[in-house]
Parts: C-alpha cells; sequence; structure tokens
C-alpha cells in the first residue's frame, strides 16, 4: 500500500526533531502489525537519544492522518486461526499507545484528514494535537462490532458531560470546532502549513511557540456544544435501552438521528461500551488499557466482530447480521466476563 519500494512507516532525524510519517495513503495510513513494531522501536531509540528533543506524527497522502489499525490484518489473522498473530496485535498496538502517553518528550501529531480508531491511540496520548482544517475525529468501533479502544476508556469518559459517551455509542464524526471545544486538539494550523511547523521544530525552536506563531482560530464548534443540553440528558441513562428510550421521546431531528444510528450497531458492542464508559470515569490509564486488552480478547471469541468487517471492509454490503440481533438477547454474563481476567499471563502498559 506504500508507494513501490518505500516502508509502510518512514522515520527520519531533522535536526532536534524526530519524525514518523505513515506511509500508507491508499490504505488510509491504517496501521500494521510490522507498522506498530517498528514504531515502538524508533520511539524507545529516541527516547534515549539527548538529541532527539521532540517528535512529529504525520499521515502521508491528505486524505487521512490514520483510519486506525489494519482490520483486514486482524481479520485475516484471526479467520487462519492465528491467534497468537491477533494478541500480538492488540499487544502492539496498546503498548505503543503506553509509550506514547509516557514519552518524556513532546510528541506533536499533525492532522490532516481522518483520524479514527489506532490514529487516535497514537496521537490523543500525546503532548500536541494539531488539527487542520479537514480533521475529523472518530471512534466508529461499534459498527464492526468491536469498541473504542486504543486509550478510549480513559480518555472519552474525561470528556465534558456525557460527550464522550455520545462519541463511543454512536461512533459519530466530529470536526475540529467541536475536538477544540471537548479537548481532543489542542492547535488549529492550516494543512499549507505543516510543512512549515515540521521544519521549525527541526530547528529547536520550542515547539509551544512554533504552534502559537501558525494557530489559527479553531473552526466554530458543531453538534457536541449545539447538543450538549441534549446529550448529556439522554445518555446519563443507565442502559442503551433507556438512552435509546430518551431519545426516541426528545422528538428533535438530532435525537431521531442518533437512534437510528445507534439501532444500526452492534447490540452486543453497544451494551459492552455503556459499561466501559461507566468503569472507565474511575480508571487510571494502566488500568483502563489493561481493561481493553480484556475486552477485545473476549470479543475476538465472538461473533460481531468478524461479521462487523465482512459487512463493512470485506463484501461491503453495509448489512451485518449481528448476533444476538437485539440488546434484549444480550446475556449479561458475556459483558460482565469481558471484563475479567483471562487464564494467560496479562501485559502490563505503564503509562
Amino acid at each position: 500500500m506504500a508507494d513501490s519500494g518505500e516502508a509502510e512507516i518512514l522515520f527520519e532525524r531533522r535536526g532536534a526533531l524526530g519524525l514518523v510519517t505513515l506511509n500508507r495513503p491508499r490504505a488510509l495510513n491504517a496501521l500494521t502489525l510490522a507498522m506498530l513494531t517498528a514504531m515502538q522501536a524508533q520511539l524507545d531509540a529516541w527516547a534515549g537519544d539527548a538529541a532527539v528533543t521532540r517528535v512529529v506524527l504525520r499521515g502521508r497522502g491528505g486524505r487521512a492522518f490514520c483510519a486506525g489499525g489494519d482490520i483486514r490484518q486482524i481479520h485475516a489473522l484471526a479467520k487462519a486461526g492465528d491467534h497468537a498473530g491477533v494478541d500480538a496485535f492488540w499487544r502492539a498496538e496498546y503498548g505503543l499507545d503506553a509509550s506514547v502517553k509516557r514519552f518524556a518528550k513532546p510528541v506533536i501529531s499533525l492532522i490532516e484528514g481522518l483520524v479514527m480508531g489506532g490514529g487516535n491511540g497514537i496521537s490523543v496520548h500525546g503532548s500536541h494535537r494539531v488539527s487542520s482544517e479537514t480533521y475529523s475525529f472518530a471512534m466508529p468501533e461499534v459498527g464492526i462490532g468491536l469498541f473504542p479502544d486504543v486509550g478510549m476508556t480513559y480518555v472519552l469518559p474525561r470528556l465534558p458531560g456525557l460527550t464522550g459517551t455520545y462519541l463511543a455509542l454512536t461512533g459519530a464524526r466530529i470536526g475540529p470546532g467541536d475536538a477544540h471545544a471537548v479537548g481532543l486538539a489542542t492547535h488549529h494550523a492550516p494543512a499549507a502549513d505543516f510543512d512549515a511547523i515540521v521544519e521549525a521544530l527541526a530547528g529547536g525552536t520550542a515547539v509551544d511557540a512554533v504552534l502559537a506563531a501558525h494557530a489559527r482560530p479553531a473552526p466554530e464548534p458543531g453538534v457536541l456544544v449545539a447538543e450538549r443540553t441534549r446529550i448529556d440528558a439522554c445518555f446519563s441513562a443507565d442502559t442503551v435501552g433507556q438512552i435509546l428510550a430518551r431519545l426516541d421521546a426528545d422528538g428533535s431531528a438530532f435525537a431521531a438521528e442518533t437512534a437510528a444510528l445507534m439501532r444500526t450497531r452492534s447490540p452486543t458492542s453497544l451494551t459492552l461500551v455503556r459499561e466501559q464508559m461507566r468503569r472507565g470515569a474511575t480508571l487510571s490509564f494502566r488500568q483502563a488499557m489493561l481493561t481493553e486488552y480484556r475486552m477485545v480478547s473476549a470479543l475476538m471469541r465472538g461473533p460481531d466482530f468478524f461479521e462487523g468487517v465482512r459487512a463493512a471492509v470485506i463484501d461491503k454490503d453495509g448489512a451485518p447480521a449481528w448476533n444476538p440481533a437485539t440488546l434484549d438477547g444480550v446475556e449479561p454474563g458475556i459483558i460482565a466476563a469481558a471484563f475479567t481476567p483471562g487464564p494467560a499471563p496479562e501485559p502490563r502498559f505503564d503509562p
């Protein structure tokens, strides 16, 4: 998916800067296991290099910073029975997210286009997130039978009000205005300035000074601000069924569209995510990452992830047959088990 002869992820030392470029533009810079492993090794090396005082992350192509983990690769590994390979992917991805979180030097993500799933994992835990005019955030995992992972168990419940729970349960996209309003982005600059930002950072100028010099006012917020009162009122309900009932009773176009969107999502994922958001509010970052590892390990044993990827990515028919098909059919024991330690030794995700 990278250009001929080029690696899927590129590393470059420019003066004081370590530059990471995700280089799968045709795949929207989705992260493979090899990319995760290579980036982990490079961050480890730069962490110990006193001459590198800051790291920049970029995605090539303009359409996406990073659309997430390569779910085609995960799906193929699982279908082939390579459970060790699937486990290695999740350990590598979550381990890399923890490394970004604990990295002692500034990590600046220059975000152009889509940033979803694993793209948020490598960016949102860093020190600076610069949105461009085409920035578009989403954690759409409930639409493929998964859940918002890569540290979103920690991040989303800490957004203002119930905005994080809304994003988790709908998978809705938001633009730079909303991202700034809730703290997902820290700066805003035109994508045309990104090369100049990289060069100034390479020259050793203080990070905040460089970003301030190129900063522009963020666009006006969108749905998260405009519908904040309604989001808080509806998404504070205890269960997904109660959330849907409040949305149905609300009568607004926003509520109707939100309820309709949620009803296309995996009932198992929705039920799991409501509990994830409840628990995440009181978990440390390390606990949140370990919780996600347990959750994803459990979902790899169920049917909805494979059906969701089939419908969205492989056959592209947009008609997943969720099992169970309704919220009432989701067994409480399945949800409880997803938060329970498994029999194998568990990784540590220390921030």
